[in-house]
């Protein structure tokens, strides 16, 4: 047999679904991957039976339903002030993970270079390396996660060709301030670069924090490459509606790499979702209100119990530090909490470049019942770690 491909010889499952298994495995409450266990908006689940009766059920435009995407052009332009045409700058996607691998393809060449912030969600690696692309890290140092800018310059200076942003960031919960990306965007035109941003968590933002759209800065419209999907926004993660907005000459590549990827997203889901996207104002005010709330609910109760943490800035996640349990080894760690408090979290190095190993990240996008009885079965954690025999993370 010939062997496999080199490419792919060093991946691993995705540690955050891994995570997901070990907390059914041992009725866990699941606190490691984002998804809500809330029910999406009425309105659109509504639609969806109507959609389920009448339709669409068969082939949309492989770029998205018209009608999707012109939704989609007014809500982006309400919030960014951008204006976009739904029909040369919108490619509809399976979810924000295809939008980032089509972009990623649409835009790199084997051997080129991508500067990606550290810590990362876990698939902007495996996308650059699929692309073909060499990674270059730039450590966000905790724990108000800067950056350095000498550190980006030298990556752009050595041939990064793009720098994956995401803002919200997940899983550390920081905002990027405008002077920040004002930072990043006099390199990317500087060296002639682009940015690809992941805003999937741009409505969930904690005050005083504002989100500041990448490609509204000066000469950054043609050169950002937006992803994003209404997962987070609209509690839906299970329908795997995303998007590329991004200007016509590279929207043109991402509607080939697409089409040829996943040929389109779910008709009847499109239908269905264009009633969120059509929400007045008010509805994100209170999806804000609703998660200041449960962070406030989740990291206001590690607090009480003497965890130390980060305070996140936005996104529904929080990177807790357990180095006072000595642990060496965090993904034999998360098992064991798993398993024996019955709460499970994501190992942070699997989010870090650098040899980091002291932090765990929970979210806590979840009815208050589970939060409590997530911080009930926490406030164990010190008393069983003392009791532990026969510890293999340490």
């Amino acid at each position: 047999m010939y062997e496999l491909s080199k490419r792919t010889s060093n991946f691993s499952d995705s540690v955050i679904r891994r995570m997901t298994r070990i907390a059914n495995k041992y009725d866990a409450v699941n606190l490691s991957q984002g998804f809500p266990d809330f029910a999406p908006p009425k309105e659109i689940t509504d639609r969806l039976a109507e959609v389920a009766k009448m339709g669409p059920h068969q082939y949309a435009i492989t770029w998205g339903a018209q009608n999707f995407r012109e939704a989609l052009a007014r809500k982006h332009e309400h919030f960014s002030g951008i204006k976009v045409d739904p029909d040369s700058e919108i490619v509809v996607t399976c979810g924000s993970t295809e939008a980032m691998m089509a972009s990623m393809m649409s835009i790199i060449n084997p051997g080129d270079k991508v500067a990606i912030f550290s810590p990362f969600y876990e698939n902007y690696g495996a996308d650059t390396i699929l692309s073909g692309a060499e990674p270059i890290y730039i450590p966000l140092v905790p724990p108000d996660f800067n950056f350095d800018v000498n550190l980006l310059e030298e990556a752009f200076r050595s041939g990064a060709k793009a720098l994956i942003l995401c803002n919200p960031s997940n899983p550390c919960g920081k905002v990027f301030t405008r002077k920040e990306l004002e930072n990043i965007a006099e390199l990317a035109i500087k060296y002639d670069a682009y940015v690809v941003t992941d805003e999937v968590y741009e409505h969930i933002i904690y005050e005083p924090h504002k989100h500041v759209y990448m490609a509204t800065l000066p000469g950054m419209r043609e050169r950002t490459i937006i992803c994003n999907s209404l997962s987070k926004t609209y509690s839906i993660t299970g329908w795997r509606l995303g998007y590329v907005i991004a200007s016509p000459n590279i929207i043109d590549r991402v509607k080939k790499v697409h089409d040829f990827l996943t040929v389109g997203a779910a008709a009847p889901l499109m239908e269905a979702a264009v009633v969120g996207l059509n929400f007045p104002d008010a509805y994100y005010k209170e999806l804000q209100d609703h998660y200041t709330h449960m962070k406030k609910l989740f990291v206001g109760g590690l607090a009480n119990l003497g965890f130390q943490f980060t305070e996140p800035q936005g996104a529904y996640y929080v990177l807790m530090d357990v180095s006072e349990f000595g642990v060496k080894d965090d993904y034999k760690f998360a098992e064991w909490m798993t398993a024996n408090v019955g709460v499970a979290a994501v190992p942070g190095s699997s989010f870090f470049h650098e040899d980091v190993h002291n932090l765990i990240r929970f979210h806590f996008a979840k009815e208050d019942a589970t939060l409590n009885e997530a911080l009930t079965r926490l406030e164990t954690l010190k008393k069983k770690v003392n009791n532990a025999q026969n510890i293999d993370w340490r």
